[in-house]
């Protein structure tokens, strides 16, 4: 695993960006995530940047200056691009060598004229917009907390069981890229076929249950060769980082078409992805034992080794929040719906990618996975609104006393993830917000 701490995560670090050394940042000196970004409606180029404070250090005026040489520069020329997949092709040894680069750079001991230099290549993040960061060639969506999936089945019956694969492999299945988008995604809800109890015929009609799903995407850096499978212990090697991802669900017309091969219309009209990627290196303080109790069937050999029960784990703080159409009119904000973290995840991200290749598949540069719903074991840990509130059965109540069953028209759903921990720096994923339209059918 990679979990190797260095110089880059002394939480005794400063920048000589003021702003990174804010109580709360998300984008401290020991982050330094990557989004793809140009100035809001400007004409220029989209192009990859690094967060600090509440700043982007600009790649493509960064290569261009003879601030970094050799493999730094290499990198850095490729994360200039209008998306990132060439830099995650370059592989850990170019990702390593940039971050300790860019880090030393925006250090506060950096000397004066490298300070000027850089200060030049800044751009305020409140005069940004930002895209999709890379080309994703392949979407795979994985179902993999437990907790989520034994509520859900305990939903249609309170002595359900999750499914007898769910202990032994992590599930997936292969989702639509079109409609993948990135924070302030704004959609139509749904269309779809539904069938009510009792009835000998379907109807077609505008999705009535509309849910989110808090969940994390995992972007592949490097890939893999045809019928080369990425062994467990290799796995993270292949992971350039990790962002939050929603992945909203039609649940009445997920029920009806899911059997036999799973989600279609009910997953394909929107997922929403925060902009900036945090990389595995910067999550190296927060990793934790994997752990599998002894009454669970343990992992088949290529999805067990001592890495992984050793560190296979990370804890990113999630939370999930709410804004619907009159808190934002009349200013009162949004409402927190649950909280949990994804250290509770039944399957690794290693077990994920070394599970997705085995039978000879191959990943590219700019892959992406949903981790699945992350829920916990604890009341208000739910992943998704039909948990949160059993299926409208019992009504969430937000701030300025409106309820929810699911969500409504003019909804706002926001993300936010972070990892803390004594004696290390906070380390911040920023907001992944999306708002539901009315639907056009």
């Amino acid at each position: 695993m990679n979990a190797a701490l260095n110089h880059t995560h002394d939480a005794g670090a400063r920048s000589w960006v003021a702003t990174a050394n804010t109580a709360g940042s998300d984008f401290p000196i020991q982050n330094l995530p990557y989004a793809v970004f140009r100035r809001t409606g400007s004409p220029e180029p989209f192009r990859g940047g690094v967060a600090i404070g509440n700043q982007v250090l600009d790649m493509a005026a960064l290569s261009a200056r003879q601030l970094l040489d050799g493999l730094a520069l290499d990198a850095a020329r490729a994360a200039a691009r209008p998306a990132l997949n060439d830099f995650f092709a370059l592989g850990g040894a170019a990702w390593r060598a940039l971050r300790h680069a860019v880090f030393a750079l925006l250090r506060d001991d950096a000397p004066p004229a490298t300070v000027h230099a850089v200060r030049e290549c800044l751009v305020p993040q409140a005069e940004v917009e930002y895209t999709v960061p890379a080309r994703i060639g392949d979407y795979t969506d994985f179902y993999t907390s437990i907790d989520h999936a034994l509520n859900i089945s305990r939903l249609m019956n309170p002595e359900g069981d999750v499914t007898p694969n769910f202990r032994w492999i992590p599930t997936a299945y292969h989702g639509r890229v079109s409609t993948i988008g990135i924070s302030g995604q704004r959609f139509h809800r749904p269309m779809g076929q539904t069938m009510a109890p009792g009835a000998r015929a379907p109807t077609y009609h505008a999705c009535a249950r509309l849910d989110y799903e808090l969940e994390l995407g995992i972007w592949i850096g490097e890939g893999n060769a045809a019928g080369e499978p990425i062994p467990l212990e290799r796995a993270e090697e292949h992971i350039f980082g990790i962002c939050l991802l929603n992945d909203w669900s039609a649940r009445d017309i997920q029920f009806w078409e899911m059997a036999p091969l799973g989600p279609f219309l009910a997953k394909n009209f929107a997922t929403t992805l925060s902009p900036w990627i945090v990389t595995m290196e910067a999550l190296a303080p927060y990793r934790q034992a994997w752990t599998r109790p002894a009454n669970e069937p343990q992992p088949l050999g290529y999805l067990d080794s001592h890495a992984n029960r050793e560190s296979g784990a990370i804890d990113i703080r999630l939370e999930v929040w709410l804004e619907s159409e009159k808190a934002r009119s009349d200013g009162s904000g949004p409402s927190r719906l649950s909280r949990t973290s994804f250290r509770h995840q039944y399957w690794s991200v290693a077990q994920m990618v070394a599970h997705h290749t085995v039978g000879g598949c191959s990943l590219n540069p700019g892959d992406l996975f949903g981790s699945g719903t992350i829920s916990g074991p604890g009341p208000g840990e739910a992943g998704a609104i039909i948990e949160l509130t059993r299926a409208a059965q019992d009504p969430v109540t937000l701030a300025n006393g409106e309820q929810r069953g699911f969500l409504e028209d003019g909804d706002a759903v926001l993300l936010r993830g972070w990892c803390e921990k004594p004696g290390h720096a906070r380390i911040g994923f920023g907001e992944s917000r999306g708002m539901v339209l009315p639907a056009k059918g």
